[in-house]
């Protein structure tokens, strides 16, 4: 008799995701790359960036006008001696601000010895080598001190920082070229079941294009990882078996199919064969409550060579996780980005992170049934600060035609079946 899976059970959204990002706070990444600084964006840096020198390393104009001394605009309107002018880039030489004189000065630029704000060059009015100020400007007013935004060996990157423009600007200011990013997860991928073939090949009356390996290899890349795709894995438990072996052999692995309660969902019983540990077998979520979240033993040694040995000793790493995604299109992209996601983002490197929606208010009623929370394919529309929301017609969780018109999911509690037109709701950007 075929082995069952144990411990299975089916959580609420809230725990499914909470046991998820337990076990992902435990994984560690798989190692490390020196990269050039370009090549770094979208990777997890491995290595803090410190700053090389005070940031910034002069006290710093914010804006075009005159350096000067702000006791000296309390009577307006004041008549100054220009002594000097300062670009951006130039330095100070020589010049120093006293009592009744200006120094013109440009955004970026040092500012001079005695100077104490500067005065917007909209605030004045010059003739030849004097200025009239008609505003007064407060002491520091239009000036970044020395030091301010970051003192020399100050942390301004930590480890487990997704690189981004901005994280690419820093980098670029304190003079690194090349950063230490952790390499990137290998995640399989694989398909399941005797409907599904390859997206070449002419799908007979009842077959279905192999569209869940595409969609989670573009996921998987767009969260940080290299997509490993399998052959299709038929409905025979012995072909099965071997592919879910060879994907083990990833840092994690990703099954479509399969998991569901049908005579031919076999996916459930080989990873029992496997001696897996189920975490759950279901979330009470629409679309994808049947997903499944579980790990394999491998010991030491390949998955391939070891995975049938016994559970390895708890704490010594010796595991592999996998996800069973429901079959269903929509479903399994759902799925991935609530549950498979935070996974993939630990074995790339990043600090855990917790989900969170925003809101927006819905254009017309939902109504559905109480029990599970859903994620109802939607577009978010409107302009600047005026959002609003609204399902897309869809045919269930295979209609990926809706997932493609929409831009984000309504998110709905599990106690409520009705949300009125105008009602702020969550919603699950993708």
């Amino acid at each position: 008799m075929a082995a069952q899976p144990e411990q299975a059970s089916i959580l609420s959204f809230e725990e499914a995701r909470a046991v998820v990002e337990d076990q992902a706070s435990r994984l560690r990444p798989r190692g490390r790359e020196l990269l050039a600084l370009l090549d770094a964006q979208g990777r997890v840096l491995a290595e803090p960036v410190h700053a090389d020198r005070d940031f910034p390393p002069f006290p710093r104009a914010t804006r075009d006008g005159y350096a000067i001394r702000a006791s000296d605009l309390e009577n307006l309107p004041v008549d100054l001696q220009i002594v000097g002018e300062i670009k951006a880039g130039g330095a100070p030489t020589g010049l120093a601000v006293q009592s009744g004189q200006a120094v013109a000065i440009m955004t970026g630029a040092p500012v001079p010895k005695g100077a104490d704000a500067v005065v917007m060059i909209e605030h004045t009015l010059r003739s030849g080598d004097r200025v009239q100020a008609s505003r007064r400007v407060a002491a520091d007013e239009n000036i970044v001190a020395a030091g301010a935004e970051a003192k020399r060996g100050d942390k301004l990157l930590s480890p487990g920082v997704r690189v981004g423009y901005a994280e690419i600007a820093v980098a670029a200011s304190v003079g690194r070229s090349r950063v230490v990013v952790h390499a990137k997860p290998r995640v399989a991928v694989l398909s399941t079941g005797d409907e599904v073939v390859d997206i070449d090949v002419p799908p007979g009356p009842n077959q279905i294009r192999n569209s869940n390996t595409y969609s989670l290899a573009a996921q998987v890349q767009a969260a940080g990882g290299d997509p490993v795709s399998l052959p299709i894995a038929p409905d025979e438990p012995a072909r099965l078996s071997e592919l879910l072996l060879e994907g083990l052999d990833s840092d994690l692995l990703l099954i479509t199919g399969g998991v569901s309660t049908g005579k031919y969902d076999l996916v459930e019983q080989e990873l029992a064969e496997l001696k897996a540990e189920f975490f759950f077998t279901g979330a009470q979520i629409q679309p994808g409550k049947p997903v499944v979240f579980g790990r394999v033993p491998c010991g030491a040694g390949t998955p391939s060579t070891s995975l049938r040995a016994g559970p390895a000793r708890e704490g010594s790493g010796a595991y592999k996780s996998f996800f069973g995604l429901p079959g269903n299109p929509i479903s399994t992209m759902v799925t991935f980005e609530l549950f498979a996601r935070p996974m993939l983002e630990a074995l790339a490197g990043m600090l855990p992170r917790k989900l969170m929606f925003t809101h927006a208010k819905l254009k017309s009623e939902i109504r559905t049934r109480t029990g599970l929370k859903r994620f109802l394919p939607a577009v978010l529309s409107g302009e600047f600060e005026r959002c609003e929301v609204e399902p897309v017609r869809w045919q269930g969780s295979g209609d990926i035609a809706s997932v493609a018109r929409s831009n984000c999911y309504v998110v709905i509690p599990p106690d409520r079946e009705r949300m009125e037109a105008g009602e702020w709701v969550p919603v699950l950007l993708r």
